[in-house]
């Protein structure tokens, strides 16, 4: 005598809910991350009372070995503005120094020049106080 369930179970299981969770994290990250690229190269960045926050369209590195970087690819001193131009073009103009505290004013000087020969807005990354 076999005994037969009245209710049975259905075997497909639906993936609705299951999605709606993953697009609710998706939009919980993206909103609490940090809208700053921070940058990779270890450089001792002067302090100040006032930090404003710029979003970072291209960014300049100058290590303390005077090493010049392009949103973290090493160029040459004099290949500074060719870089810079082909970075900037397409994008706003907003250049972020990233400039060692132990770097010469000329050097600073120097590569906001360029940048603002370029038309591009100019910003010092700091840390704050």
């Amino acid at each position: 005598m076999a005994l037969k369930s009245k209710h049975q179970v259905e075997p497909m299981f639906s993936m609705s809910s299951m999605t709606d969770i993953i697009f609710l994290l998706l939009i919980f990250f993206m909103l609490t991350s940090s809208f700053i690229t921070p940058s990779g190269l270890p450089v001792n960045l002067p302090s100040s009372k006032a930090a404003n926050v710029e979003m970072q369209k291209v960014s300049i590195t100058i290590t303390k070995d005077l090493d010049y970087f392009v949103n973290d690819k090493k160029v040459s001193q004099s290949m500074v503005e060719v870089e810079l131009k082909r970075q900037l073009v397409g994008n706003e103009g907003v250049v972020v120094l990233h400039i060692d505290e132990t770097v010469p004013t000329k050097n600073l000087v120097e590569v906001a020049g360029i940048a603002t020969a370029l038309k591009a807005k100019v910003s010092i990354a700091t840390r704050p106080n």
